[in-house]
């Protein structure tokens, strides 16, 4: 390994770029080289000749950062957690080791990874072949060193391969539909031979599901010609995902010198960009309200209810035999055996007083998205991509994005937006002979599972059998915005509604989320935008749903008892955000109308679907009911504050706070915080960010480029060790975009900038 601080000052752009590309060219042709350079908060900006190289460099550069969340993650993928750490243990998101291991074995077997492998192509398996290699340099170097405390005492920590890439890349694709049914399918038995289930298993299951929209949602903006300041192109990016764990972001630069030139982030084990920008684009996902499942009721044999009725014919459901290592109290390996059971739809799944499998009725799942082998083939194009059209008819072609939305923009001041994931394909008229009568209100698709005409429509177009092609998804491009915070295509610009489809790919006429209408709000009129005016919606920390409910709250408390003058006066001091000098009365406030979507009664002004930026709105606190209410959640949240040590003096910046203790503003989605955050408590008085703003991205294009700002909240390393464990994380409280070096001139004028060079010749000499 090469390493030098400082460039020469004598190259010039083009030579510098030139020297490296030389200096890999001594690398022997079938083995990987790369150049790292590391700028400000140690963003890796990986430079290669070809694919492999570049995977080469940023397996390198992950394991550097992350070496033990990514080796944790491929033992979770590979059905492993249960070997070296038991089967009463637990994963990151708090699934048992056991029925996690289950599922992986299920969902990760030899063949459907084999498929997986075989159906990419030629620059794909370059990128995963590079990157296993690279990450297994970083961890042998690591591993003379001695491996983080993260690591723990190192059990599972072993090299990795493509197919473990491939695993973590299925494990994403499930994360959508039946990886949140993960106990129900490993638990699912026969009536007769099923033993109790622990309820506190679909307990947390159910929370889990609950959490997936707010602990993976998001918002964006796409501000087109017409409204940005400088008649080019601004886009914001502002996912909410997990600060830790298999979805937590990583940020890069990639180049592969006169092919591929982009920056953004990635998830663990991805070796191309997820949501970023290139010299011609810059784009952002938002997690969609499509459905990427559905669930199929079988009418079981009576003689049987291993055997289902399909047309009237009698037919065995097939049995498959996972086998799964425990490692016992006393350290021995035994195998545990389960049969998974399946119909023509998918897998049966059990979950008891939800989906019951008894003597008449079973239910199977099927999820689009485990046929989508296109995904990173999908996400590389994107990356590539030289236009907003290119970008378009990628996304229509490939059909590769598995459960989210599309918002980009081009330099020349176009604005689009793409419901276009993998979707099964179940029209109004599917819906209309097939739906169950019984899952009638439920958020769950339940179709009839006893007749093969109600499987999904198959239409030549689409890339899959048995997906909407893309003509059929909602599209819109324009010249103004278009924005999106996880609610349906509906308003993403609501002078030009998206309606017509199916309510399995998105519904109109439904009440939107508080984000959206916050940013609706703040898009209104015709005023110019810059990347400040963005930037802003996200780190000004406003809470919408005070500005619709305080002065009606403040009605209320004028006639309040005398026993609630306390929180009254705690309510009037707040300033109204959830940002780090918020008193005592943002907590009441959270805790006042954390259940509001389950009281519609409380609003004066009803939800109305002629205006739905501006309904509902109001408490009906002139109504007995409502005041009786608000008392009892006052009450409540008293004792709330008491019994978690909160101080009266307590500022929000003191409770929620990142791991390494630094301040985290931010709040619940749900009460219209942009800058969504979720946290939970750890000690008294004291909560803990696990998901929220993550990677955080404005981008605007001039004359000359790209120019963006950003951050990724949780900082770059999950090692607690690195000197990048939190240094993002205190930008972000400071509330301190970062500008994004992007050009060459841009990444070695960089005061941090460091540059080492590595190919797999090469012997480990140091670190960084």
């Amino acid at each position: 390994m090469t390493i030098r601080s400082r460039p020469l000052a004598c190259l010039s752009l083009s030579a510098a770029v030139l020297a490296a590309i030389a200096a890999q060219a001594h690398a022997t042709p079938s083995e990987a080289s790369a150049q790292i350079r590391r700028t400000t908060f140690g963003v890796p900006h990986i430079l290669a000749k070809d694919e492999r190289g570049l995977g080469y460099g940023i397996g390198y550069a992950y394991g550097q950062d992350n070496l033990c969340l990514l080796a944790d993650e491929v033992l979770t993928v590979n059905g492993e957690r249960s070997h070296y750490h038991g089967s009463q243990g637990t994963t990151i998101d708090r699934r048992n080791n056991l029925d996690s291991d289950l599922f992986f074995t299920w969902l990760n077997a030899p063949a459907a990874v084999d498929d997986f492998l075989q159906a990419q192509p030629a620059a794909v398996r370059a990128l995963l072949d590079g990157y296993a290699s690279g990450y297994n340099r970083a961890l042998a170097e690591r591993r003379a060193q001695g491996l983080p405390s993260e690591c723990g005492d190192g059990a599972g920590v072993r090299p990795i391969t493509s197919r473990d890439l491939v695993k973590l890349t299925r494990r994403l694709l499930a994360e959508g539909g039946v990886g949140q049914f993960a106990e129900a399918l490993a638990g699912a038995t026969p009536p007769g031979l099923a033993m109790a289930p622990a309820a506190s298993r679909f307990a947390s299951a159910l929370a889990r599901q609950q959490r997936f929209a707010s602990e993976r949602g998001s918002n964006a903006i796409a501000v087109g010609a017409q409204r940005s300041a400088n008649g080019h192109g601004l886009l914001l990016a502002n996912p909410h995902f997990p600060w830790v764990g298999g979805l937590r972001f990583y940020q890069m630069h990639l180049t592969i010198a006169g092919r591929l030139d982009v920056m953004g982030a990635a998830l663990p084990g991805l070796p191309l960009i997820n949501i970023g920008f290139n010299p011609h684009l810059a784009w952002t996902h938002t997690v969609d309200s499509s459905k990427h499942f559905t669930l199929y009721r079988l009418q079981l044999d009576p003689k049987d209810p291993t055997r289902y009725l399909l047309d009237g014919v009698s037919r065995p459901l097939q049995r498959q035999t996972l086998t799964v290592t425990v490692k016992d109290e006393q350290g021995q390996l035994n195998p545990v055996r389960r049969e998974v059971y399946s119909s023509v739809f998918g897998p049966i799944v059990q979950w008891p007083g939800r989906l019951d499998w008894d003597d008449k009725y079973a239910y199977s799942l099927r999820d689009a998205n485990l046929a989508n082998t296109r995904v990173l083939q999908q996400w590389y194009q994107i990356n590539r991509a030289d236009s907003l059209g290119a970008l378009k008819r990628s996304i229509g072609e490939t059909q590769g994005i598995p459960w989210v939305n599309t918002l980009a923009v081009d330099a020349g001041g176009e604005a689009l937006y793409l419901n276009q994931s993998v979707v099964p394909y179940v029209d109004q008229a599917l819906l209309a002979t097939c739906s169950d009568p019984a899952a009638a209100g439920q958020p769950l698709v339940v179709l009839d599972g006893s007749r093969q005409a109600c499987a999904w429509k198959v239409d030549p177009q689409a890339a899959q059998p048995g997906i909407f092609p893309a003509k059929q998804l909602p599209s819109v491009q324009r010249r103004d915005f278009v924005q999106h915070s996880n609610d349906s295509a509906w308003m993403a610009n609501p002078a030009q509604p998206l309606t017509g489809f199916s309510p399995v790919v998105s519904r109109a006429e439904q009440p939107l989320g508080l984000r959206s209408r916050f940013a609706l709000d703040r898009l209104q009129g015709q005023g110019k935008l810059d990347a400040s005016a963005l930037r802003d919606l996200v780190l000004d920390d406003e809470v919408y749903l005070a500005q619709l409910l305080r002065p009606d709250l403040q009605r209320w408390c004028a006639t309040a008892q005398s026993d609630l003058a306390a929180l009254c006066a705690s309510l009037q001091a707040w300033n109204g955000k959830a940002d780090p000098d918020s008193g005592l009365g943002w907590m009441h406030f959270q805790n006042l109308f954390a259940d509001l979507a389950s009281h519609p009664e409380l609003w004066r002004v009803p939800f109305d679907p002629a205006d739905p930026q501006h309904t509902p709105r109001g408490l009906a606190v002139e109504q007995a009911a409502v005041r009786a209410h608000l008392r009892e959640a006052a009450l409540a949240s008293l004792r709330k504050v008491q019994e978690e040590g909160i101080a009266d003096d307590a500022q929000w910046g003191q409770i929620q706070q990142s791991a390494a203790g630094t301040p985290v503003a931010g709040g619940p989605q749900a009460l219209g915080v942009y800058n969504s955050m979720v946290s939970v408590p750890v000690a008294p008085g004291k909560r803990r960010v696990v998901s929220g703003t993550s990677y955080l991205q404005v981008v605007t294009f001039t004359e000359r480029g790209p120019q963006a700002q950003g951050l990724l909240a949780f900082s770059l390393s999950s090692e607690a060790a690195s000197p990048h464990f939190d240094d993002q994380t205190r930008a972000f409280a400071a509330r301190q975009l970062a500008p994004l070096p992007f050009t060459e001139a841009q990444i070695e004028a960089d005061p941090q900038y460091r540059v080492y060079s590595i190919s797999e010749s090469d012997a480990a000499q140091g670190s960084r």
